[in-house]
């Protein structure tokens, strides 16, 4: 990867799992299930509030009202523990 990728653009796709869509146009799909630990992402179990994810422009991050967030580069890399699935590439 040369430099990061800010994230444009987040939709829930399925319990738990996410589709992440980059400034470069590469697509990843995330699934957070059984990594949803902790008191900040904990609250994230109940489908109403993972739904409420959104992009923070400012950082190019996924996040939540609880202060959870996932680094684009975690996703962008489907490194461990998140393991992101590539949906499509950059554009060349």
């Amino acid at each position: 990867m040369n430099g990061i990728h800010d994230i444009v653009h987040v939709e829930v796709i399925g319990e738990q799992s996410l589709r992440v869509v980059f400034d470069d146009g590469a697509v990843r799909d995330v699934s957070l299930g059984g990594h949803l630990d902790g008191p900040v992402f904990e609250p994230l179990r109940d489908p109403q509030m993972f739904a409420r994810v959104e992009v923070d422009r400012e950082t190019g991050t996924v996040t939540w009202p609880t202060g959870a967030d996932l680094d684009p580069i975690v996703i962008y890399e489907g490194l461990p523990p998140l393991n992101a699935r590539i949906v499509r590439e950059a554009a060349a």
